[in-house]
């Protein structure tokens, strides 16, 4: 008979279950994500930059290998093609299209694509490609068919269905009008199969105007947030990249719920905008085949050894001294609270919801169109009022049937764009969870002494002078980004893996250079004349008889035969720590810290030879 606490999940185990929810999902119940990147290999993207500025066609690649770099950590399951158009030389299955060059078919990313795009990089790269690709006549509309056949050609289920166009020609047949009426069919075809087109149009001397063209050929927005074309051309890497990661991005509901307004009810979905990133779990290998093996769990009596079927087990909990028996229908009607959903209970002013109200990470509620005609109007002009009044709605949440409700906080945010047209946070509502009374508790903080009141004017100069624009996008967690290059490398053949930044270490340099004299006037405000930062207070040595300085400790040297007689019978421990560090000066060992252990480890490589 198993227990209930087996059975039962607190909400710490449910919001552990929220962030991984989505990523268990995403293949099982909708399917792969695929992308498609049709590259423009005409000699317009090879021409230089301004300024030692790379090629069009060098960002591109550098663009194409980061996607397929953060697909295969986070999403290896996906599918990425690459597909030239506009080369001199052809292939593709059956060499159907002319000039039509398939580097890569519909598969999922790995480290020999990788490698093969590093080898389009940099200069070598590009003459690579004249001998691979060269440059000849352009058909988009051979090329949009040839992609039609790489989509046909997946027998898998796919959810979402992209394909990016790069180029800085905005008129790639120069107005022939039978090539282009071609190009605008084959895209229609496409777009009317669920593929969506995008158009990644890079910068170039005379201006790129989409109305010539490519207007006819991209796909609408697919939701009132969606950006859709972007006027300006991308110049630099980094809006390349950022426009790309933009629109390749999962946008996918944690959940769809029911927001009910009184007598109405529109669509919500919930969304997480922002997650812990952590290393992916270790996958279980099978010794001879190593294959990733699967665990499944059974129950067997104890008695009889036979297989237990879920029929055939109760739950049970102990209620004073009682064993209370129930079924496991019985557990599932017990924890259902309500429907799932969301029940508006009223508004409260925004100067209510104080910093310490945070009590887990908050949701993303946007409004769900499709489930319920009308839902992104009620929800604009709900988001447009609060925004107004600074009000915020509070209201009822229940993320499933077995789990108890929450009553959460919607704050209104609007929509925000950057210099790029590129949207940076979407309008919505934030749901911020409320804590309860017991969240709540008054804490016995310890005594500490009271800074004076020239203490505290000093520390806050300093601050002023040490602040900074915080974005959290700029410090990356250095154990994950060793780990990924460690990854990268053993996957690449890499002979070292490339260093890293660690961006979370403060810059000493420049805050000293900062700060000036404050730092040395804070120090004398605050901290005694005899002051050791780096141990306990100095303590004066008496001096001497003779009235001179005082004496110091003569320093022992241990003699070389001793120290090899330590090191082979590993006695080394007995020693104390300085004297360790002076055998480490006396022989130049080098040491890559101050600790008893690293000095016995660098002594030991030293003399064990």
């Amino acid at each position: 008979m198993a227990e209930w606490n087996k059975y039962y999940r607190t909400e710490d185990d449910e919001e552990a279950e929220e962030d991984g929810e989505e990523a268990k999902a995403d293949y099982k119940y909708s399917g792969r994500d695929s992308l498609v990147f049709l590259v423009d290999a005409s000699k317009e993207m090879f021409i230089k930059g301004e300024d030692g500025e790379p090629t069009n066609f060098d960002m591109t690649m550098e663009c194409v290998r980061s996607v397929y770099t953060s697909k295969i950590i986070s999403s290896d399951r996906d599918l990425v093609a690459l597909v030239f158009y506009g080369t001199e030389h052809s292939k593709n299955p059956k060499d159907s299209f002319k000039h039509v060059y398939v580097f890569h078919d519909l598969d999922s990313p790995g480290a020999k694509r990788v490698q093969e795009v590093d080898g389009l990089r940099g200069e070598k790269g590009a003459k690579q490609a004249a001998e691979t690709l060269g440059s000849g006549d352009t058909s988009l509309g051979q090329a949009l068919w040839c992609c039609s056949n790489l989509y046909s050609d997946i027998k898998l289920r796919l959810s979402h269905k992209r394909l990016m166009i790069f180029t800085c020609r905005d008129s790639p047949h120069g107005g022939e009008a039978d090539l282009d009426k071609l190009a605008r069919t084959k895209a229609a075809d496409l777009r009317e199969t669920g593929v969506v087109i995008d158009l990644i149009h890079l910068k170039k001397a005379e201006g790129f105007d989409v109305s010539l063209f490519f207007c006819d050929i991209m796909s609408p927005p697919e939701d009132d947030n969606e950006l859709g074309l972007q006027v300006e051309p991308c110049g630099k890497l980094e809006d390349l990249q950022k426009r790309v990661r933009a629109k390749d991005l999962k946008k996918r509901a944690q959940s769809r719920l029911n927001l009910t307004l009184g007598a109405s009810k529109v669509a919500v979905g919930v969304y997480i905008l922002a997650r812990t990133a952590t290393k992916p779990p270790a996958v279980r290998l099978h010794r001879d085949t190593n294959e990733p093996v699967r665990t499944k769990t059974r129950l067997y009596d104890n008695n009889t050894g036979n297989l237990l079927l879920p029929s055939d087990t109760k739950r049970s909990q102990v209620y004073g001294k009682r064993q209370i028996v129930l079924e496991k229908e019985e557990v599932d009607e017990l924890k259902k609270f309500d429907d799932p959903g969301l029940v508006l209970i009223g508004f409260k002013p925004m100067e209510r919801l104080k910093l310490h109200h945070h009590i887990r990470s908050a949701l993303f509620i946007y409004p769900e169109e499709e489930q319920i005609t009308g839902s992104s109007c009620v929800i604009a002009a709900l988001l447009r009022r609060c925004s107004e009044r600074g009000v915020f709605a509070v209201c009822k949440y229940t993320a499933r049937r077995n789990t108890p409700p929450r009553f959460v906080a919607l704050v209104p945010q609007k929509e925000e764009l950057d210099s790029n047209q590129i949207q940076i946070m979407p309008p919505g509502f934030h749901a911020i969870f409320l804590p309860f009374a017991d969240d709540i508790r008054t804490l016995d903080t310890p005594q500490f002494p009271t800074a004076s009141r020239s203490q505290v004017d000093k520390m806050k100069e300093i601050v002023h002078k040490l602040r900074f624009k915080y974005r959290s996008e700029a410090f990356e967690n250095p154990a994950l980004q060793q780990h990924y290059r460690n990854l990268e490398a053993l996957a690449l053949d890499l002979l070292e893996p490339e260093p890293i930044e660690d961006f979370t270490k403060p810059k000493t340099g420049e805050m000293e250079k900062r700060l000036g004299p404050l730092l040395q006037e804070f120090k004398d405000l605050v901290y005694p004349a005899d002051y050791n930062p780096e141990g306990k207070t100095a303590v004066k040595r008496k001096p001497a008889d003779g009235g001179g300085a005082a004496e110091k400790k003569p320093k022992v040297e241990l003699p070389e035969a001793e120290l090899r007689a330590h090191v082979q019978k590993g006695t080394l421990a007995k020693l104390t720590v300085p004297v360790l560090k002076d055998a480490c000066k006396q022989f130049g060992v080098p040491t890559t810290g101050t600790k008893k252990q690293e000095l016995i480890d660098a002594l030991t490589k030293q003399f064990s030879h």
